[in-house]
């Protein structure tokens, strides 16, 4: 059962769990589970989504009831009205807040037919960050005898595919549990200490006007599971506000 964290005539909001892809995809042909269609079974009527997370994150997932509501959110997203933030925890100290300006080549949806010739340029991408909390661990994880990780609150200004996963990597500071932009040693070594092997990345909280009413809404999924564990075992949870975190955990 999916976790409903908003809905109204228009619009319904789910906690996307870290694993879950969205819809049908080449990435995996043998996935049988999206969450377009546990959603509709759980409601019983159509869902259109209008915007992506990757399947390794967990979430705040937008969907609209209706066609019409699906046009005016998508013609938002695509003017980059809606607010996002995501919390991540990273490897190293990254400094106190910064800005990541940097492009990254266009990378197509797993159903976009791209000719092998085709040019796929680099698109501005620029995405904020704010350092939440730091650790150091007394494990020689990498070449060191010590090892350093983060935990970011980001906002991404842009929305490119995996664009937060390749900035972070591209500021030497990549995502614990990326397989793809992340760094495996370190990746290992959380799954190993702390049984933790998910992407820590998470979509805590998204801001848009209400597509009918104008509204500011803003809905948000607190950190839970494994993710939730893991900051309380690194002294981390009081770093975050409280509607950030499941009271639960």
């Amino acid at each position: 059962m999916l976790t409903i964290l908003y809905r109204d005539q228009h619009l319904i909001a789910i906690d996307k769990p870290s694993g879950l892809l969205v819809h049908r995809s080449e990435i995996d042909r043998r996935e049988t589970r999206f969450a377009v269609q546990l959603l509709r079974d759980q409601i019983g009527q159509q869902v259109f989504p209008v915007h992506r997370l990757d399947r390794g994150t967990s979430g705040v997932l937008l969907f609209a009831l209706d066609s019409d509501t699906a046009r005016l959110l998508n013609q938002d997203f695509a003017a980059k009205q809606p607010a996002k933030t995501y919390l991540a925890v990273v490897r190293g100290h990254p400094a106190d807040s910064g800005d990541i300006d940097h492009a990254i080549t266009r990378q197509p949806d797993e159903r976009e037919y791209v000719h092998g010739n085709a040019q796929l340029n680099a698109q501005p991408a620029f995405t904020r960050y704010r350092t939440l909390a730091r650790c150091t661990l007394p494990y020689a994880v990498d070449r060191y005898p010590q090892s350093r990780y983060a935990l970011l609150q980001l906002m991404p200004e842009t929305g490119r595919r995996h664009q937060l996963r390749r900035h972070l990597k591209h500021i030497a500071h990549p995502i614990i549990g990326d397989a793809t932009h992340g760094k495996g040693v370190h990746n290992r070594f959380f799954q190993t200490q702390f049984n933790v092997g998910r992407m820590l990345l998470h979509a805590v909280e998204l801001s848009i006007r209400h597509p009918h009413s104008g509204e500011a809404l803003t809905i948000t999924a607190p950190v839970s599971g494994d993710f939730a564990r893991l900051l309380h075992e690194l002294g981390w949870a009081e770093a975050l506000p409280a509607a950030w975190l499941d009271a639960e955990a």
